[in-house]
């Protein structure tokens, strides 16, 4: 269910001391989440979590998790930068390649990362750009639906991601001719899913190909990456995933496949990671009577997309008044110009009055991330609880200058603040 560890005192500090709307994220959170997962995958002593930066990519969570043992998985040329000036290179980063710009590959090989590669067609790419290392990752697409069970996890066949089976077989086969010895395997076959036996089923997928491979190409099976799609509770009733029955699970097919070990483990999770331990936290500034009842609030899809883009659903608790009854239907709105931007619909609800605070929950992981400038709407500030239970600003809000800053270009530059 949401995270409810932190009391509403603590988000009323927060809003006495930053404007809404900001996030708020728990650092003793975030560090015991981590720790949890090191423990679950204990058993591979190569084990590691690389952090997917695109869920939160601001350089104090990128600081606590290399603090915790963890790399970071990026994607893009600004996300190798985060990693980097964060302290990460080498084996502690991941770059996963997705259309990747090929000077993106250099930057990447520039910082001794692992390089996953999501198409055959990536190899002579990276081979111009870089070079080709010793030890390489390819991404798996086994088409068709990933099924545990009679349970359809997910649909790679509709994904745009990995390599078929005879690609992988032909890229190794190429790889070792320019010269790379070993190879790690890649998937990511289901989004947000909290069912234990999801991990464990990828993880037998992935031991089985690696092993045939490694047999057929003589090249060393070096790694597993997992990746993410472990997913979080949104809703009051859904059921967690128990991450040390994740772990054991996988343990229980790696000794079955490798009983004498050397093949390594990591994952690239960023939802489970983060996810609970960020919230929304708004002021209610308007509220309409029309066929429904309207809240507006002094956020928008700006700072969460999820629910205008996905339908997604996330909690959302009034503070001060959590224990009362929720017997008032409300659509939960912001400003924008689109029908979509609510963060509720016809959610059940103490009453609410203006000048409430409002927490929108699980906003940790591909919330602020996502934000953008629709309308001309700024984004929020994000701030940190951190260990010692004090605040700590660790993103500004936008200011209008931030907005017009790449219209240096435009004669109206002078009155726009840019000269």
């Amino acid at each position: 269910m949401p995270n409810f560890n932190l009391k509403d005192e603590v988000f009323e500090s927060a809003a006495a001391q930053f404007p809404t709307p900001f996030t708020l994220y728990d650092e003793q959170g975030i560090r015991e989440n981590a720790r949890k997962l090191n423990r679950a995958f204990a058993w591979c002593p190569s084990f590691r979590e690389y952090f997917a930066v695109k869920a939160l990519p601001n350089p104090s969570i990128l600081r606590i998790m290399k603090e915790e043992g963890c790399g970071l998985d990026c994607s893009s040329a600004t996300e190798l930068t985060l990693a980097r000036v964060c302290g990460f290179s080498g084996d502690e980063v991941i770059l996963s390649a997705n259309a990747m710009p090929p000077e993106e590959f250099a930057q990447a090989r520039a910082l001794g990362a692992f390089i996953n590669l999501d198409d055959i067609t990536d190899i002579d790419l990276l081979a111009k750009n870089g070079g080709i290392p010793e030890t390489i990752c390819l991404r798996y697409n086994p088409g068709g639906h990933f099924s545990i069970g009679n349970t359809i996890m997910g649909n790679p066949g509709e994904a745009k991601y990995g390599m078929t089976d005879g690609q992988l077989r032909q890229a190794l086969r190429c790889l070792s001719a320019m010269g790379a010895t070993s190879f790690g395997l890649h998937a990511f076959l289901s989004s947000n899913t909290t069912d234990d036996s999801y991990y464990p089923a990828l993880a037998r997928t992935l031991f089985e190909l690696g092993r045939d491979l490694a047999a057929e190409t003589g090249m060393r099976f070096a790694f597993v990456d997992l990746s993410g799609g472990i997913g979080i509770p949104y809703r009051p009733e859904d059921k967690p995933t128990d991450i040390m029955a994740v772990g054991e699970g996988v343990r229980k097919v790696y000794e079955e496949i490798f009983p004498e070990g050397g093949v390594g483990i990591k994952t690239e999770l960023g939802r489970w990671m983060t996810g609970p331990f960020g919230w929304l936290v708004t002021r209610a500034v308007h509220e309409k009577k029309i066929y429904r009842d309207y809240i507006g609030v002094d956020a928008c899809a700006v700072h969460l997309m999820r629910p205008a883009m996905y339908g997604a659903y996330h909690h959302i608790t009034v503070c001060g008044k959590r224990d009362l009854p929720a017997d008032r239907l409300y659509d939960i709105t912001g400003s924008l110009c689109e029908n979509n931007d609510k963060f509720a619909i016809q959610r059940p609800l103490p009453e609410i009055a203006l000048g409430d605070l409002l927490v929108i929950h699980d906003t940790g992981a591909h919330g602020t991330a996502m934000g953008y400038n629709y309308n001309g709407r700024l984004r929020g500030a994000e701030v940190l609880r951190q260990a010692d239970g004090t605040f700590r600003l660790i993103r500004r809000a936008e200011k209008p200058e931030d907005y017009f800053a790449t219209l240096d270009v435009d004669p109206a530059a002078k009155e726009l603040g840019l000269e």
